[in-house]
């Protein structure tokens, strides 16, 4: 409908000259009257209010379009994104796939309203302003298009330079956009660190950059619309000469002079338009080609799609399981072969060794081979990947807190737990007392990234969070590093009676705490190098207890310190 609207404004434009040609004509011969302008008067005043009327029309259903058009493609662009595994966001940064969902998609959007307009607008308008050219006087109407191949060819070489540097313009500007993401999200370190100014400098690099690339893609611009509107006025000049020789000479009627002028005038705009719609439509394309790389990726888990049993038992098994990360040479893991079941495992091990890999390839973050990862008895690159981490609560190295209350960080995957199953959840990660001691309970609000809490609480809100979901299986990747001693082993004691029946993994860098953990397991360079309870560790691995003693020491070296 918005297409009508639009063809109609331009065809009831094209009316209004052939209303001036009869009301000149009749001037020129003798034989207007009063009544007859009178009545061209009201006709091109009925065309206006049909004009404006078809303007409107189109301006809100086209316009509209490429609203909805941005909203789909944002919405889609958004669900896509949600389904994409660590190895795409290790690749590209977070600024520059937010560019995409702002910057490009605002170029899409232009495109597919105003470019879709002008475009239509500017063939429609030529070929039918050209025919009435044509109709006046076929020969001069031709004549008039000699400067057009001036046009062609400028449109032909500005354009490759027009997609490469935009398409520089998109790329900084994406840096732009992750440069100032990551300050303000570690602006606590860089304050730390008296970087402000230095952050500052690069920022404004940055920008500067951002505008070099702008003003080289104005250069092309500015060659690109002066030479639409310098063939415009040229064949204005040969209407006006060799137009004006056919109106001396009676071949054509004043009127249809005037006429073939108005017709050129409206010519003017869809050539002066050309550069202007190309632009547009370049710059489109180059967004959406971006866009669509993003929405052809495609995860790196498989795609399951048939429905996973009906009940999994709690239990994982590692099957000479290896691993490397994308991109990396150095292997995270060598054949590992352990069963999870019932209980709490203890996790152990030089950092590097291969703890918090084992917690991200059962969570399914990253995939692995067939056979080498067992849920339940089932290779897991046979089930769904959400079947799988349905059935796990994970609680990895850094909290992430939302600028919330507290109550929603710790009920953010159940938003419909009730006041006691938070409490009850907060109790087991022995944070209850310090949140009923807050200004307003568990209604407190938290800043960004928990601001305002220390890593300790932080961490036992992330536990709380993971406890509320009340799973088979709970893996704690060092999720209680900033914990201190006491408390983490009063956390452990509590998870013991809170998960009977369940599957726990908790890696840890101290040990004392996994003291009362069903079985340890001790890593070493990605290999399980022993495996057993506390005292069995102790007595029979040298690297366990040499560890256990040197914490040991630590502890009571920091005890003594205190004291003293």
């Amino acid at each position: 409908m918005g297409l009508i609207a639009l063809i109609g404004v331009d065809l009831l434009q094209l009316l209004v000259p052939r209303l001036i040609k009869r009301a000149v004509d009749g001037l020129t011969a003798g034989t207007a009257t009063s009544a007859l302008l009178g009545k061209l008067a009201a006709a091109v005043v009925g065309l206006a209010l049909l004009i404006a009327g078809c303007r409107f029309v189109w301006r809100t259903l086209i316009l509209g379009f490429s609203r909805l058009v941005e909203r789909d493609i944002r919405e889609w662009l958004f669900g896509h994104l949600l389904t994409l595994d660590r190895i795409f966001f290790g690749r590209h940064p977070v600024g520059a796939t937010m560019a995409l969902a702002t910057n490009d998609l605002a170029a899409v959007q232009l495109a597919a309203g105003m470019g879709v307009v002008a475009a239509v607008d500017a063939v429609v308008m030529t070929i039918a302003a050209f025919g009435f050219m044509l109709y006046i006087h076929p020969r001069l109407a031709l004549v008039t298009l000699l400067p057009m191949p001036l046009l062609a060819f400028a449109t032909r070489v500005l354009s490759a330079r027009v997609h490469q540097r935009f398409h520089k313009v998109q790329e900084q500007f994406s840096r732009l956009t992750e440069f100032a993401r990551s300050t303000f999200t570690f602006i606590p370190l860089y304050k730390a660190f008296t970087q402000e100014e230095a952050q500052a400098v690069r920022f404004r690099r940055l920008g500067e950059d951002y505008v070099r690339y702008n003003l080289r893609l104005a250069t092309v611009h500015g060659v690109l619309f002066p030479a639409s509107g310098l063939a415009g006025n040229l064949s204005l000049l040969i209407v006006v000469v060799y137009g004006g020789g056919l109106t001396i000479a009676g071949a054509i009627s004043t009127g249809d002079f005037v006429a073939f002028i108005s017709y050129l005038l409206m010519l003017t705009w869809p050539m002066m338009a050309l550069g202007w719609v190309f632009n547009l439509f370049q710059r489109g394309i180059i967004s959406l080609e971006r866009i669509n790389e993003v929405l052809l990726a495609r995860t790196s888990l498989p795609e399951i799609t048939t429905s996973a049993p009906a009940h999994l038992a709690p239990v994982i098994t590692l099957c000479d399981l290896s691993f490397t990360y994308p991109g990396q040479r150095e292997v995270a893991l060598h054949g590992v072969t352990v069963e999870f079941g019932q209980g709490i495992t203890g996790i152990v091990g030089r950092t590097g060794a291969g703890k918090s890999t084992i917690c991200q390839l059962i969570a399914r973050l990253y995939p692995v081979a067939d056979q080498m990862l067992l849920f339940g008895g089932h290779d897991v690159n046979t089930l769904d990947v959400a079947a799988i981490r349905g059935q796990i609560a994970y609680v990895p190295q850094e909290a992430t807190i939302f600028s919330d209350t507290i109550a929603m960080n710790i009920a953010l995957g159940n938003p419909a737990a009730g006041q006691a199953e938070i409490e009850r959840a907060a109790r087991a990660a022995a944070i209850h007392q310090e949140i009923i001691a807050m200004p307003d309970g568990y209604q407190t609000r938290v800043g960004e990234k928990g601001v305002n809490l220390s890593g300790g609480q932080r961490q036992r809100l992330a536990l709380a969070r993971a406890l509320l979901l009340d799973r088979p299986v709970l893996l704690i990747d060092d999720g209680l590093a900033a914990v201190d001693l006491e408390t983490e082993q009063r956390i452990v004691l509590a998870l013991k009676e809170h998960l009977a029946g369940r599957t726990c993994l908790i890696v840890s860098h101290r040990l004392a705490p996994l003291q009362y953990a069903d079985r340890i397991l001790v890593f070493d360079g990605g290999r399980l190098v022993a495996a057993g309870s506390h005292g069995e560790l102790l007595a029979q691995n040298s690297f366990y207890a040499a560890i256990y003693a040197f914490q040991r020491m630590e502890e009571e070296g920091e005890a003594g310190h205190a004291a003293a």
